[in-house]
């Protein structure tokens, strides 16, 4: 009745339930307790939490008191898998930084299995974080004491470890040159646990993304939220050379004596600066590498191979590309976050300013994301009104600057943003930034290949752009996508135009969506209906774009390829009113057009049958 009655199957030995493995508890339980612990091992403590929250969700563990119920034989059987999935939850929020919620658990888990010595590390951290030291230090000798009367032997490496650095005095943490924020730090709660947590695991961790995407204030917070002892921070945006990344760091940690000129790897200088900064828990923070790479990854890796305490935070647009590097790739904030700024920083920049809800929201949908463009925008309601400040987005390069005095130079002004990234490219870096803007909606490699011509390696080059945080990769069923943020797009197509490429980057924009439109024009008649509505959903707002131009260039071929795939787009998705503005549009220009090429009247066709 519930299931409908293809659910009960008849086989030659009896019946059974046509039913797949998510869709039985029994069987789902062990799937997610299978993927926490996969999630676990690869260091992914967030992923493994919310398969086991999931896993946990289909049944609280009660087993219940008839024995002769099947069902209670199984739920007795799936006992030490519920265990497991609490085990990994536990172990899972305390990696997160949230000691409060894993220590109930942990001290369960741990009075169930007191010489489980993984699970009893991160209980002393919890207890550590939330009881204090001397509680946690009290539970250790406990367990010492019991291991020694019980089997004769001592706790192993990491707990003893964890006991020595208990120990140390409980004195404050020391933070040089870490500072104090200015304003609160919107949005970036999880961000701060999950770099935090991250940096347990792995040596070095680089905070990866665009310019204006907040990274140096993350890794402040970060530097204040981490629980190592001692913490120096060094910006390194004034660095011009790579050789001169180390004497800076030691000028910056204290080790002055070996400020010399040197290159990156020198022992000298290696050498005093891990003296500097001491054999204990450390974090070094390196803020800004993208424009010395080489120098920032020779000092991290000969850092990381002398101390085994020491982790190393970067931020960058681009990676350093060692093997002890995790990077953490910095999200775009929120539409919701992007609005608390603005109220924020308009009201700051003047009190009593009129926030239209729904013309604040467009302002920060058309942001991308950025804190700095968002703060810069908010910054203008001083002479201007919100609704001005909407109208005036459509030049966000001349709007956007006058940024606060105490900011870095490179953050006055969004421009300037923008082409400190676009100074650190090769010259075949920005021609094919130039060429991919032309692109509203994205684009994959197959169709970066016509944009960038022949003769351009397109796949080396979506590499370089990705690697500089000047492209975002995403995958999908139909494979790797590639977008760019809509400051980054509008500054390279101005650079696109002052290059004079305009006629031909076009030229080669509708050559790519002439040619998917004849591979596409029968969408609505071909036998890959669903894959070919798919890439056509997808290509949407490139195809529309593609048919402004042949219009305005009597592009016949193009106009009737474009005319059959949008109209089939539309027709299919009840997008009538898009369908009659392209009739309206397009009648006319295709009733006049004579194809010259069989493939053209095959799109000719499709066009006016849709």
């Amino acid at each position: 009745t519930q299931l409908g009655a293809d659910v009960v199957v008849s086989t030659p030995t009896g019946y059974r339930l046509a039913l797949d493995e998510t869709q039985v508890d029994s069987s789902a339980l062990l799937a997610h307790e299978a993927a926490s612990a996969a999630r676990a091992r690869a260091g992914d403590h967030a992923g493994a939490l919310a398969r086991s929250e999931a896993g946990l969700a289909l049944w609280d563990g009660s087993v219940g008191d008839d024995a002769d119920d099947p069902v209670t034989a199984l739920r007795a059987a799936r006992v030490r898998t519920y265990r497991a999935l609490t085990r990994h939850r536990a172990l899972a929020l305390a990696r997160l930084g949230r000691p409060a919620e894993a220590l109930p658990l942990l001290t369960e888990l741990h009075r169930e299995h007191p010489r489980d010595e993984e699970l009893l590390a991160q209980l002393l951290r919890c207890e550590a974080a939330t009881a204090g030291r001397p509680a946690a230090l009290l539970r250790y000798e406990e367990y010492r004491h019991g291991l020694r009367e019980e089997l004769g032997a001592d706790p192993g490496a990491e707990l003893r470890a964890l006991h020595t650095e208990l120990l140390r005095p409980d004195t404050a943490p020391a933070r040089h040159g870490v500072p104090h924020e200015p304003n609160p730090l919107l949005g970036r709660d999880a961000d701060v646990a999950a770099v935090t947590a991250l940096l347990r695991e792995a040596r070095v961790v680089t905070l990866l993304g665009p310019g204006g995407l907040g990274k140096t204030r993350l890794s402040h917070a970060v530097s204040r939220a981490v629980d190592h002892p001692v913490v120096h921070f060094v910006p390194l945006a004034g660095v011009i050379a790579d050789e001169d990344v180390a004497a800076e760091v030691a000028s910056a940690v204290g080790a002055g004596e070996a400020r010399q000129p040197t290159g990156p790897g020198n022992g000298d200088v290696v050498r005093a600066v891990a003296a500097a900064l001491g054999p204990g828990p450390a974090l070094l923070v390196l803020d800004n590498c993208e424009h010395v790479l080489a120098g920032a990854a020779a000092l991290a890796r000969a850092l990381v191979s002398r101390s085994r305490e020491l982790r190393v935070l970067a931020t960058s647009r681009a990676p350093l590309g060692l093997t002890s590097e995790a990077v953490y790739a910095v999200p775009e904030l929120s539409l919701a976050t992007s609005i608390e700024l603005f109220g924020q920083r308009a009201r700051a920049a003047r009190p009593g300013v009129e926030l239209p809800a729904d013309r604040v929201a467009e302002i920060c949908r058309h942001l991308d994301g950025l804190p700095l463009a968002v703060e810069l925008a908010a910054a203008r309601v001083r002479v201007l009104s919100v609704a001005d400040i909407s109208h005036r987005l459509r030049d966000r390069f001349a709007l956007l600057r006058g940024g606060a005095r105490d900011a870095p130079e490179r953050h006055r002004t969004l421009r300037a943003v923008v082409e400190w990234s676009w100074n650190l490219l090769e010259p075949d870096g920005r021609a094919a930034l130039r060429a991919l803007s032309v692109f509203p909606g994205g684009f994959t490699e197959e169709s970066a290949q016509y944009v960038l011509g022949e003769d351009g390696d397109a796949l080396g080059l979506l590499e370089q752009l990705a690697a500089q945080s000047l492209i975002k990769v995403g995958e999908g069923p139909f494979g790797v996508r590639f977008h760019m943020l809509e400051t980054l797009r509008e500054f390279s197509a101005a650079r696109r135009a002052e290059a004079g490429e305009e006629e031909a980057v076009t030229d080669r924009f509708l050559a790519w969506a002439r040619d998917f439109g004849r591979t596409h024009h029968d969408v609505l008649f071909g036998g890959d209906t669903p894959s070919s509505f798919h890439l056509a959903r997808a290509e949407q707002d490139n195809l529309v774009l593609a048919l402004r131009h042949a219009l305005a260039r009597a592009d016949g071929p193009a106009t009737a390829a474009l005319t059959a795939v949008l109209a089939a787009l539309w027709s299919a998705g009840n997008s009538y009113t898009r369908l009659t503005a392209l009739v309206a549009e397009t009648a006319g220009p295709l009733s006049h057009f004579r194809p010259e090429h069989p493939e053209d009247v095959e799109t000719a066709r499709s066009a006016a049958v849709v």
